[in-house]
């Protein structure tokens, strides 16, 4: 991937003049019916953008635009604020991100702006501070309440049913410190969604989701019986790795992967990580046409037409049960994408040293009894994300 070109002073010109342009077929109902005269449209925070395609966040009633920011790996907040002031109210965030630097940048960006001009998602994980976790997440966001808390990164049915989960979540609602409650999860997604479902508690989901996914069609199964509750659906990792190999050679068309992903109409709005002034140029064109060309669907079958592996793992966790050692697979997996990715090796660190694994997590095993759905050489992975751990972590401070 190329350098990035464009500047804040440079998109403010194009950006919000060029990008964000009318076009009659945008113009369109939380539902995906165009609008008619006789239609009142409900209004996303903000206002509407003329242009923008909207969808409605399930039984929430909240209209968002089928794109918002994930800000994971953002730490610019001239980025955070001309995608606020381009449209993309839905900033997404996390406790941990940037060890708490990103919810800090965001609270500085949100300042002075009007409360009911944006809607803020922040996640906190499973933990016996929980609570204290949420309030310090809302002091550093400079905010009473969130608009949607996620219980961060849960891949089970016990967990998502697990009796102290469900009362913290619902207590968090309770105390008005957020708007709506959900689960976020990045692997094994069918059963989580469906425990939620059983749970009866939960507004919104944010799952993994894209085409590189080969259990799709059970997820679609999934999220099309949990829009039909009333729950809204949020999808992350539509742009499966950003890249296919680690060099970062061949870029996957991530344009194209997120308007596959906003071609479900069950997806309310999509959060892909922003760090760039020409991602978000690119994100404001999809916000507006989620058209794919043939040369678009060409190219999200290069993986399959190159024999390329990728970077992403979709969590299915068929690997768990080969590993004689029982490692943490799927999530080293994911460091891996942070660290090559993403080039975020502040995450992949935090992620695989929370592990604390030997320094030669696969030593003793010659062959690697682990098959890949995706062909990743497991034992080749594991070694090198694991050398992360080594570098101490005042170096990301």
């Amino acid at each position: 991937m190329k350098k990035s070109s464009l500047k804040r002073r440079d998109f403010l010109k194009v950006g919000l003049a060029g990008l964000v342009t009318t076009s009659a077929a945008g113009l369109i109902l939380a539902d995906g019916k165009k609008k008619t005269k006789e239609d009142k449209e409900p209004q996303p925070p903000g206002g509407r953008k003329e242009g923008f395609i909207y969808r409605r966040l399930g039984k929430t009633g909240i209209v968002l635009p089928v794109v918002s920011m994930g800000v994971m790996n953002s730490d610019n907040p001239e980025l955070v604020r001309a995608a606020l002031d381009s449209g993309l109210v839905h900033l997404d965030t996390a406790h941990g991100y940037q060890r708490g630097r990103n919810e800090e940048m965001i609270g500085k960006v949100l300042k002075g702006r009007s409360r009911d001009s944006f809607f803020i998602a922040t996640k906190v994980k499973e933990n016996e501070k929980f609570a204290e976790m949420l309030d310090l997440s809302l002091q550093r966001l400079g905010l009473d309440y969130v608009d949607i808390l996620y219980l961060h990164n849960l891949s089970s049915r016990s967990n998502v049913l697990a009796s102290e989960n469900l009362e913290v979540m619902e207590k968090a609602k309770k105390s008005g410190k957020a708007r709506f409650i959900g689960i976020s999860t990045h692997g094994n997604e069918p059963e989580v969604i469906r425990a939620m479902l059983e749970a009866k508690i939960f507004d919104v989901v944010l799952t993994g989701y894209n085409f590189r996914k080969d259990y799709i069609r059970n997820l679609d199964a999934a999220i099309a019986e949990a829009a039909a509750t009333g729950m809204g659906i949020v999808a992350m990792k539509t742009l499966a790795g950003a890249f296919w190999d680690k060099l970062r050679t061949k870029p996957i068309n991530t344009k194209a992967a997120l308007k596959w992903a906003l071609n479900n109409p069950n997806i309310a709005t999509a959060i892909p990580g922003m760090t760039t002034f020409d991602q978000l140029k690119t994100d404001l064109e999809v916000v507006k046409d989620l058209h794919l060309t043939p040369e678009e669907l060409y190219d999200l079958k290069m993986g399959e037409t190159g024999n390329l592996t990728g970077l992403y793992c979709q969590g299915c966790q068929r690997c768990l049960p080969q590993c004689v050692k029982g490692l943490p697979i799927p999530e080293m997996m994911r460091a891996y994408m942070y660290a090559y990715g993403y080039r975020n090796l502040e995450a992949a660190h935090e992620l695989v040293s929370s592990f604390d694994l030997p320094d030669n997590p696969c030593s003793g095993c010659e062959n690697c009894s682990v098959k890949c759905a995706f062909k990743f050489d497991v034992r080749d992975r594991m070694t090198d994300v694991n050398r992360l751990k080594a570098l101490p972590e005042e170096f990301f401070a």
